[in-house]
């Protein structure tokens, strides 16, 4: 007992000696953080409110990570509200995603669209597995074929961590959809997974570029000579950030990442805001004949649609060229698109948004006679199945999200995507951090993802009349006017008859180039 007393004794004692010493560090940091307070000249809350005014900049921080739990109402927060996220967490874990006592989605809202229930909807022993769709079938030495619907929109190794890449192509080859590399190029982790893969050729030209930052055509072709590699994308441009190049801080350009896009360790990744050798619409459709003619495989571009007139000019200068200079697909971007990191007047007022761009290019390539040769896939923050399901309604043969998927891998819209500090491991590159991002666990939440949304677009699909989800078109869409008015969209938006000089093209393309008329 006398040793037990004797050990509380001495523990008592230091303790009490830690306590005070350390009082005395807390007082002599407050009597410092207190002297620089006052004395700086930088911010006028500190100034003004030393020691206090520090906190600011802690709940400040902390608001990002805790607003969306106890401030934000379901509907409310940007740029994905808690429904929508809670539906694609729920979808990614497979459990019920089903909701009670009716929705919170405001049903009124102007602009908004629901669709037409069908008095005698599909049968289950009725409904049809998705369509096959051939991508190049016209151009390409190596078509695309594919019944996917859903698919994984661009996001680049660099911005991604390694595991996020890992289980994203894991998970798609699971769930049977295409994962685009994004511009960064193509690394080990997208090509591990097996899953089909479209290769992103951005304006550095990361992955196939040579010591100048020009196109190489021996890394192409070394590219192209993965199997899994189906197709090419040119991006011209992006939701979040149109006009404006790929942004990658240096702190994120590790070794590998280096290796992976040919540039120097360390250093910020900044691309053109354009392509250097694509300055006119001539140039794009001869940079799409070249890569194809390298590859063999189908090409098309990326862009967020600006000046609608683009489009009747590369459908005029097709119809001259020749189907070989045809784009095999189009894929429209959203403004509302985001990104890992991007300048904030281009995020917030540049582009058009996917639901007035979409229409507008699908009418003009049918009114061209193109449609048939170009598939258009949609992208723009469709990670539910109703606005994916529009988004086929409007005419897209494919729709890719990217966010979607990040919420399947876990991602909290913690907004710290560009500053290498993502909490759950999908946009950092610290080990510390990825770490808690098992690729295993989370490919099947992928693949569930995918899995769910197509059967969510099923659902509607089958509630309109239709065997499944590529049946759906304007027709089965209304937009609300006002709370007691709506317009069918295939009367407001109609898919245009096509133009009569444009009646006779020739269903097989001729390779030489020959005009198509």
């Amino acid at each position: 007992m006398e040793f037990l007393w004797s050990v509380t004794n001495v523990t008592i004692h230091w303790a009490a000696l830690i306590f005070v010493v350390l009082c005395f560090a807390l007082l002599v940091a407050l009597v410092v953080m207190y002297w620089v307070d006052t004395h700086q000249t930088a911010h006028t809350i500190r100034r003004n409110y030393p020691i206090v005014g520090r906190f600011r900049y802690w709940f400040e921080h902390l608001g990002e990570f805790f607003r969306q739990y106890f401030f934000a109402l379901d509907r409310e927060e940007r740029p994905f509200d808690r429904a929508e996220r809670s539906w694609a967490y729920r979808a990614a874990k497979k459990v019920d995603t089903t909701i009670a006592f009716g929705s919170t989605r405001s049903l009124d809202t102007q602009g908004d669209v629901y669709f037409l229930n069908c008095a005698f909807p599909t049968l289950e022993e009725d409904a049809a597995q998705p369509k096959e769709i051939c991508i190049g079938e016209h151009t390409a030495a190596s078509p695309y074929c594919t019944r996917s619907v859903v698919n994984i929109s661009g996001m680049s190794f660099g911005a991604l961590s390694k595991p996020a890449v890992q289980a994203l192509s894991r998970g798609a080859r699971k769930a049977g959809v295409w994962l685009n590399t994004g511009e960064g190029g193509l690394s080990p982790y997208h090509l591990e997974g097996g899953c089909d893969l479209v290769f992103q050729i951005g304006t550095a030209k990361y992955g196939v570029r040579d010591a100048q930052g020009h196109l190489d055509d021996t890394r192409l072709a070394h590219i192209a000579a993965h199997e899994t590699v189906r197709m090419f994308e040119i991006k011209m441009s992006q939701g979040a950030k149109p006009g404006k190049g790929g942004m990658l801080p240096g702190a994120k350009v590790t070794e590998e990442i280096a290796h992976t896009r040919g540039i120097p360790v360390g250093e910020d990744s900044i691309s053109p805001n354009g392509h250097t050798d694509i300055k006119s619409i001539d140039d794009l459709l001869n940079m799409i004949h070249h890569v194809r003619k390298v590859t063999g495989k189908p090409v098309g571009f990326k862009m967020v649609v600006g000046d609608i007139t683009f489009f009747d000019k590369m459908c005029e200068l097709i119809h001259k060229k020749g189907l070989d200079y045809c784009p095999d697909f189009i894929t429209i971007d959203s403004s509302d698109g985001g990104t890992g990191a991007a300048p904030q007047p281009l995020m917030d007022f540049v582009g058009m948004q996917l639901r007035e761009s979409l229409p507008l290019v699908v009418n003009r390539l049918t009114s061209y006679g193109l449609r048939r040769y170009i598939k258009v896939i949609a992208s723009g923050k469709l990670i539910v199945p109703g606005k994916a399901a529009w988004a086929l309604s409007a005419g897209a043969d494919f729709v890719v999200s990217a966010r979607g998927f990040l919420f399947s891998l876990g991602c909290i819209q913690a907004l710290q995507c560009n500053k290498n500090t993502c909490p759950t491991g999908i946009t950092t590159h610290n080990p510390e951090l990825q770490k808690g991002l098992v690729a295993t666990e989370k490919s099947e939440r992928v693949a569930n993802y995918a899995q769910e949304l197509l059967h969510g677009i099923g659902l509607i699909a089958h509630s309109c009349g239709v065997k499944e989800p590529r049946e759906l078109n304007r027709s089965h869409v209304r937009i609300i006017e006002n709370q007691s008015r709506s317009l069918l969209f295939s009367e407001v938006n109609p898919l245009p008859e096509v133009k009569t000089e444009y009646l006779n093209l020739v269903a097989q393309g001729d390779r030489e180039g020959v005009p198509l008329q």
